[in-house]
C-alpha cells in the first residue's frame, strides 16, 4: 500500500510541474487578445514567396500592429505579431522584418527570431506574440 501511494504522490507531483499555460506570452499585459482570421491564397502573386521554406510574408493589415508568416518546411509555418511585446502599442512598437529577424522601432531597437520568437537583442521578459496557423490546400490561414 505505502508503495502505491508513493507512486501517485510521485505522478501527482510530476503533472502538477506540467502545465500547457505559457505565461510568457499569456500574460502579457502589453498586448491585447484580437479576434481575427487572415486568409493568405498561395495562388496569389503577393504570397507567392510563402511556396518556398525559408521564406516570409508580413501584412501590417491584421493582428494589433501586424502579423508575419514564415514557411518552415512547406508542412510547417510561423505567424506572430508584429507589435513589439514588451513595449506597450505605439508609434514606435510596430515591428519591421529583415530575413529571421523582426525589430522594434523604439529606442531599444528589440529584435526577435520571427521561427521562435524568442528576443535575440534589446530588453524585456517576453517573447513574440504567437498566432494559430494552418494549412489547407494553397491556402494558409491565421488566427486568433
Amino acid at each position: 500500500m505505502m508503495k502505491k501511494t508513493l507512486v501517485l504522490l510521485l505522478f501527482s507531483a510530476i503533472f502538477s510541474a506540467c502545465s500547457t499555460n505559457d505565461d510568457n506570452s499569456l500574460n502579457n499585459p502589453n498586448l491585447i487578445n484580437l479576434n481575427f482570421r487572415l486568409q493568405l491564397n498561395l495562388d496569389f502573386p503577393e504570397y507567392n514567396d510563402l511556396q518556398f521554406p525559408g521564406n516570409s510574408f508580413a501584412t501590417y493589415n491584421e493582428g494589433i500592429r501586424g502579423v508575419v508568416v514564415y514557411n518552415i518546411n512547406n508542412s510547417q509555418y510561423t505567424a506572430f505579431e508584429l507589435s513589439d511585446p514588451n513595449h506597450p502599442p505605439s508609434n514606435c512598437s510596430a515591428m519591421t522584418v529583415e530575413g529571421v529577424v523582426a525589430t522594434c522601432n523604439c529606442e531599444d531597437g528589440n529584435s526577435y527570431n520571427i521561427i521562435t520568437g524568442e528576443l535575440l537583442e534589446g530588453e524585456g521578459q517576453y517573447s513574440m506574440k504567437p498566432y494559430r496557423i494552418e494549412r489547407r490546400g494553397n491556402t494558409i490561414e491565421v488566427y486568433n
